[in-house]
């Protein structure tokens, strides 16, 4: 392993708090990413347990921008590349990290029989309770052994921005491997590497994040646990993610020609070499050191600054810049994190009337990747004088 990006520690990204719990420290992680100069993966040297991260969960995939939309499309699409509709009446689907049950809900109104897997137990019950079988647990070589003595084996098994959060890959392997039936398809969905270095997406690094997978790494990793990565489609969601299909080494689909493609885009690239992540690091400081003398010199003319953005991917960033206590609040649509603190700088989150009520002369755009959105959303605010700030790609004064 060799550390080729270290980004400043912050506490655990989702972990905003009550007015009441901001007078508790909260616990500091280190964020160092390293590279296996062996099999080409990326990973956190440093392994925060799941129990911490997961028992309290509230991120929930209804609250993501296009989310759902995503899914509904992505049901219909897997099941067509699948040839589910060939597959016996009734064929059982699972899904890893099942989250709110939104991705289920689509395979169960194409007549399969569906069971989610989550660990947030409070959104595993809630999703129970609409009528998704749904176990508040997490995904083990020993819970796919006792899924597949009480339900069966699994025609199709779906995992979507979740085994990245997985320490233990082998034994996730094992699970999958042992529940998925012959024929059967495992399919998920992970953050793409090459997306992350090339547009910058650096905020999607955070503690839940253990992986950031390219398919070098994982065609290899596949065939080492006694399956095959048979086909890949890169989508635009989360910054650039993959969407990799997964069958039984020797089972009859064909390896598409998209596993080798990508493979070839990566070596050319220089994916697997630490060249790559100075030039991401470099990009990194310039961007902060631009972006923290406009705010510093903003500042000193005594003008008040929000920043717009209370997701996971917000506590990285406003760590790394270093801007948080530039900030007088934050503003976010997601009415979960309204009147709370963000992780450790403890920043007010308000609802976006605060962009009006509290008028403030600037605002930086912390969920970057939805900088068109939130401008054409709020042209009021700019045509009272107010201002946007973008900051990644580029910083801009908009």
């Amino acid at each position: 392993m060799e550390l080729v990006l270290q980004l400043t520690p912050t506490p655990l990204a989702d972990s905003y708090v009550t007015a009441e719990q901001t007078n508790n420290a909260q616990e500091i992680y280190p964020l160092d990413v390293a590279l296996c100069r062996d099999c080409g993966n990326v990973q956190l040297l440093d392994v925060v347990a799941p129990e911490i991260l997961y028992s309290n969960f509230i991120y929930e995939t209804a609250t993501s921008p296009g989310l759902v939309e995503h899914f509904r499309k992505a049901a219909g699409q897997i099941l067509q590349r699948v040839h589910a509709p060939n597959a016996p009446k009734g064929a059982f689907a699972i899904d890893i990290g099942s989250n709110d049950g939104s991705l289920l809900e689509f395979f169960k109104s194409k007549g399969m029989n569906v069971l989610g897997i989550e660990p947030a137990k409070e959104i595993a019950k809630k999703v129970n309770e609409s009528g998704i079988k749904t176990l508040p647990a997490f995904f083990t070589a020993g819970l796919a052994q006792k899924i597949k003595k009480d339900y069966g084996s699994a025609y199709l098994i779906t995992a979507n921005n979740t085994i990245a959060n997985i320490d233990d890959l082998a034994d996730m392997a094992e699970g999958i491997s042992d529940l998925l039936a012959p024929n059967g398809v495992f399919v998920f969905e992970t953050g793409y590497l090459l997306d992350l270095v090339q547009k910058c997406v650096f905020d999607n690094i955070y503690h839940e994040h253990l992986s950031y997978f390219s398919v070098k790494p994982l065609q290899r990793f596949f065939h080492n646990n006694g399956m095959e990565l048979i086909d890949v489609e890169r989508i635009p969601t989360k910054g650039g993610s993959l969407r990799c299909f997964v069958q039984h080494k020797n089972d009859p689909r064909k390896t598409e020609r998209s596993v080798h493609s990508l493979i070839k885009l990566e070596e050319d690239f220089g994916l697997h070499n630490p060249k790559a992540f100075k030039s991401l690091a470099d990009k990194l400081d310039n961007v902060r050191n631009e972006l923290k003398e406009l705010l510093d010199g903003l500042k000193a003319k005594g003008k008040k600054i929000a920043g717009y953005g209370a997701s996971h991917s917000v506590t990285t960033l406003l760590y790394h810049f270093d801007i948080g206590k530039m900030l007088d609040f934050i503003v976010d649509d997601n009415p979960i994190k309204q009147n709370t603190y963000s992780p450790g700088l403890h920043i007010p989150v308000l609802s976006q009337k605060a962009l009006y009520d509290k008028s403030p002369d600037y605002v930086v755009i912390l969920a970057w990747r939805f900088a068109g959105q939130i401008i054409k959303k709020h042209q009021e605010f700019l045509d009272k004088g107010g201002r946007f700030i973008s900051v990644l790609p580029e910083v801009e004064v908009r």
